[in-house]
């Protein structure tokens, strides 16, 4: 027996390792947009990360206290099969303009192919947010001011990192 996937409900899966600013921005804007936005932290244990699955989800959570109707879900294995497991027919990407446009083309075919009932939906961050990354995080942690990394994160988010790269 097929389960019915509900198009009200969505589902934005990533690894948010850090969550960012543009991932918030994409959070708000999405969840307006249906009635339940799942925000899927997706685990894969072969990947080196700044956070824990559970410290990721913690930190999403401690991000977006202001959307009533989001939730944040560990997963593992196809997205594909969260977002059926979800009961979602919608798959949320936010995406760089020009960097991820054909990775993320690759990956909604690819999707579509296993799932043809699930659609993918493009989201860009606003303005100047639309360049952030969890890996330019990484990246420039290290050497930027809290003050810099304040235009990328949320505070909370600043502080974890700063207490991540001192454990190191």
């Amino acid at each position: 027996m097929s389960q019915t996937l509900s198009p009200r409900i969505a589902v934005y899966p990533g690894s948010f390792d850090p969550i960012t600013l543009g991932h918030v921005n994409v959070m708000e804007r999405v969840s307006r947009l249906f009635d339940r936005l799942i925000v899927g932290v997706g685990v894969n244990i072969e990947k080196q990360t700044m956070f824990t699955a559970d410290e990721r989800r913690q930190l999403i959570h401690q991000s977006v206290p202001h959307l009533k109707n989001v939730e944040i879900r560990t997963f593992t294995g196809l997205t594909v099969g969260f977002v059926k497991q979800c009961g979602a027919q919608i798959i949320i990407r936010g995406v760089r303009p020009i960097t991820d446009i054909a990775a993320e083309l690759t990956m909604m075919m690819a999707n579509r192919r296993l799932a043809p009932d699930v659609e993918t939906l493009f989201m860009i961050a606003d303005g100047e947010l639309a360049h952030v990354s969890s890996s330019l995080i990484k990246q420039i942690a290290s050497v930027a001011s809290d003050e810099e990394l304040a235009k990328f994160l949320p505070l909370h988010v600043v502080q974890a990192v700063r207490a991540r790269l001192a454990v190191k």
